[in-house]
């Protein structure tokens, strides 16, 4: 439906009219009844007539405003707000308000927008119209001051525009009034269906929500202006998707609209959405999008095993943590809700499985917790239980949120290796025991029924020495050499044991074997001693302390007895005291010992031990008499000094020494320098050490030279046959001769015959360490021209004879008879 409203507005001295277009369209899409469209012509005809004809002339007509009604509004405005300033501004003789067009419109002519008119009788009045559009999208008729639009306008691209007016003389171009701005608003229409921007939607709701659970927003949005009609006031509905969800029509939320839905039996739901401008009336237009809505997962469903029974089976020799078989248990939830915990809550066999979850697949494992024995137990019954771990509160009235089966275990016999009855042994034996004497038994037993006898030995690997022995059948370890704990305390040795009808079931068990001490070592001096003592000495002056050391280890410690020997008891010159700490000083009984009486004691010490049986050694102390200082401190212990005849000290010996060592040094440079300066300073070049050429005088005999080398074998090999002495040196030692490689007759080849002469002379260990040519003259046979070599060449006329050269042609020929001439010369 069309609307136009006109209304109208006057002052007192002058009129205003303002003619203002309300345009709706209430139905932009869809069919108008044909009355309908009838009705509309006749009222837009009616409103064009009316336009042309009275608009012109009463639509933003001047006014010109009375002084006394400009004073009355002034003092109204005045009144109610007296703070407020009061503008006065001077009275124009023309004035108009805002104007308006519709947007979309089109017509065969341009639409009048509005006219411009001054209320001074000026007949020569031009107007002029400037700002955005000017020219272009609005045009003015400079003598009549109509506004045309020339073009559509869309209000959605530009809601309005700023234009300034001016009024002028058209002879003088005088403004007969200052510019002013005014403003064309395009008036919006529905032309803009709502949009969804971003759709098509994804939402999210748990399942199992209740009624009105709110899921999502969704909003359009309109192009068209939201102030002015009902063009951008949308309503939402749904198209698709119920009784499951609704929406909202102005706010557009959507919310569950059944109750349980759950997502196991149905997990994804389209959901059409229509937005419709107009506030939903008929003839607005709309624009739909659609949501899809995911019902997400809540712990709604117990875990559930496959079956209720399991069975398995397992070999009793198999290691700890070996799976034995897994059980499964399904969830009609998914991701954390589906995830179950195992446990075995009763059973015989609790301490001896166990059961964990398998983080992929949510299967729990079976897997042995301790070992297993078939001939102590061969079958297991265990009830596991599997129990959701994240429970929802909210559904824990559908619980219990777990399950239980019974599993069945089968122990199956197995071939196992022999057992010993420790897990380690430890021995002692002490070290002065008797070759073969027992030293301590192993026993172990194969576990199995059939109960296989063993065979025991000793690991050689650990036994390298091979000390100990082992009895094959009982397991008694014997010693095989003697044992001396000073040099090894301990002897970590490994034992085997072996099934006798199965020899790959082996164990092995370490045994070690401690090595107890015996009395078997005496006591001696704790280290080599050099006792000194002063000439001036006093009597009872401490030469030396004296300790002993003992390889032996006896548990009470070491506890040693010192004396002098027998014979020596009653020593004139020195004496032993006993200390505290297992120790003895030996003193000098008086004083006055002198270098030049006797420079050296020897003093032998008996030193026991408190071993059963006791050990005892004699060690000697050395003494020297030496030279001291007032302070005690030796300072010579040579007794030379004493006795030389002139009475020369010390360092006149020694200044003595260095003069004759000084004198020997000169003698020897004058010497060497003697030596050098007879020598020539160029050196032969039979000593010149750089060089390393051997030259040699000797010259061969050429071809006459028979002793080196035999012509006559090279002259025919084919005779030769044998061994062939060298003949160039004359060897130290003589060998039997070698049979030769005997060549085909007429069959020489140049090349097995010099691999034949390599072959000896490699061999032959008479030949020279130097390398040497040998020249062959053969040439092998079989050619017609026969050998050209001057070795096999005869003096017999028959072999000089050159008539066949004639029949080589003319040149051979000529050749042939110089030949002769020659021969016949030499026997003329």
């Amino acid at each position: 439906m069309q609307h136009y409203e006109l209304q109208d507005s006057r002052l007192e001295s002058g009129t205003i009219i303002k003619l203002q277009y309300f345009y709706e369209i209430l139905s932009s899409s869809g069919i108008m009844p044909a009355n309908h469209k009838e009705m509309l012509v006749d009222i837009w005809t009616f409103l064009m007539l009316l336009r042309i004809t009275v608009l012109p002339y009463v639509y933003m007509a001047p006014t010109t405003i009375p002084q006394s009604l400009q004073m009355e509004l002034s003092k109204k405005q005045n009144a109610s707000n007296e703070d407020q300033r009061i503008l006065n501004r001077s009275k124009r003789g023309w004035v108009w308000n805002q104007m308006f067009v519709l947007e979309e419109f089109s017509g065969p002519e341009p639409i009048l927008v509005g006219r411009l008119h001054i209320d001074r009788n000026v007949t020569n009045t031009r107007y002029i119209l400037s700002g955005e559009g000017a020219g272009t999208t609005f045009v003015i008729n400079d003598r009549t001051g109509d506004i045309h639009a020339m073009k559509r306008l869309d209000r959605e691209e530009k809601a309005e525009y700023t234009l300034t007016a001016q009024a002028i003389d058209a002879i003088t171009n005088r403004a007969l009034e200052p510019p002013s701005e005014f403003i064309i608003k395009v008036q919006d229409i529905n032309d803009n269906a709502p949009e969804f921007p971003g759709g098509p939607f994804q939402a999210s709701v748990p399942e199992m929500s209740e009624v009105g659970t709110s899921v999502t927003v969704i909003t359009a949005t309109d192009a068209d202006d939201p102030v002015y009609g009902n063009s951008a006031k949308l309503v939402y509905s749904i198209l698709e998707g119920q009784p499951y969800f609704s929406i909202e029509p102005h706010t557009a939320i959507i919310r569950t609209a059944l109750a349980n839905m759950d997502r196991e039996a149905r997990e994804e739901y389209l959901v059409v959405i229509q937005a419709k401008d107009m506030g939903g009336h008929m003839g607005g237009l709309s624009g739909t999008t659609t949501v899809t809505i995911t019902l997400t997962d809540v712990n709604d469903n117990p875990p559930k095993f496959a079956q209720s029974l399991y069975h398995f089976s397992t070999s009793e020799d198999s290691p700890i943590g070996e799976q034995i078989g897994r059980v499964k248990v399904y969830d009609r939830d998914i991701e954390d809700n589906a995830k179950s915990s195992y446990g075995i809550i009763e059973g015989d066999g609790m301490d001896v499985f166990q059961i964990t979850s398998d983080p992929e697949t949510q299967d729990g494992i079976i897997t042995i917790k301790k070992p297993l024995n078939f001939e102590t137990k061969k079958s297991y019954t265990l009830k596991v239980e599997a129990e959701n771990v994240h429970i929802d509160p909210q559904f824990s009235n559908r619980g219990p949120f777990k399950d239980t089966a019974t599993v069945k275990i089968t122990v199956e016999d197995a071939d196992e290796p022999p057992v010993f009855s420790a897990s380690a042994y430890a021995m002692e034996v002490h070290e002065n025991a008797a070759i073969n004497s027992v030293i301590g038994q192993v026993t172990a037993q194969d576990p199995d029924s059939a109960s296989s006898p063993l065979r025991f030995t000793i690991d050689r690997h650990t036994d390298l020495e091979r000390q100990f022995n082992i009895n094959t059948d009982d397991g008694k370890i014997t010693l095989a050499t003697a044992l001396d704990r000073e040099t090894n305390i301990w002897h970590n040795i490994t034992v085997i044991a072996t099934e006798i009808r199965n020899h790959s079931q082996v164990s092995r068990v370490p045994v070690a074997i401690r090595v107890l001490d015996v009395n078997d070592n005496a006591p001696e001096f704790a280290s080599e001693y050099d006792a000194y003592l002063c000439e001036h000495g006093k009597p009872g002056q401490v030469i030396q302390t004296v300790s002993a050391i003992d390889k032996d280890d006896p548990k009470n410690g070491h506890y040693f007895f010192y004396s002098l020997l027998p014979q020596m008891a009653n020593n004139p010159n020195f004496t032993l005291k006993k200390n505290e700490d297992n120790s003895i000083s030996v003193l000098a009984k008086h004083s006055g010992f002198s270098r030049q009486k006797q420079e050296v004691y020897y003093l032998p010490i008996v030193i026991s031990d408190n071993g059963n049986p006791p050990m005892s050694s004699t060690s000697t102390l050395t003494i020297r008499v030496c030279g001291c200082s007032s302070e005690g401190v030796v300072q010579s212990c040579n007794v030379e000094a004493y006795v030389l005849p002139i009475g020369l000290s010390m360092g006149a010996l020694i200044a003595i020494l260095a003069c004759v060592i000084l004198l020997l040094v000169i003698v020897v440079l004058f010497v060497t320098l003697r030596r050098h300066k007879n020598e020539p300073l160029i050196i032969k070049d039979d000593e010149d050490v750089r060089e390393n050429i051997i030259r040699y005088d000797d010259e061969g005999g050429g071809e006459e030279d028979t002793e080196a080398f035999d012509i006559a074998t090279l002259q025919n090999p084919d005779g030769v046959n044998g061994f062939l002495p060298r003949k160039d040196i004359k060897p130290d030692l003589q060998f039997m001769p070698r049979q030769g490689l005997t060549t085909a007759p007429n069959g020489v080849d140049v090349d097995e015959f010099i691999n034949v002469r390599l072959h000896e002379a490699d061999n032959d260990p008479t030949a020279p360490p130097y390398d040497s040519i040998q020249i062959y003259g053969y040439e092998g046979r079989g050619s017609v021209a026969g050998s050209l070599s001057s070795i096999e060449s005869s003096t017999s006329d028959s072999d000089q004879n050159f008539d066949y050269l004639s029949e080589w042609g003319p040149r051979f020929k000529r050749l042939g008879e110089l030949y002769s001439v020659g021969e016949s010369d030499k026997e003329t």
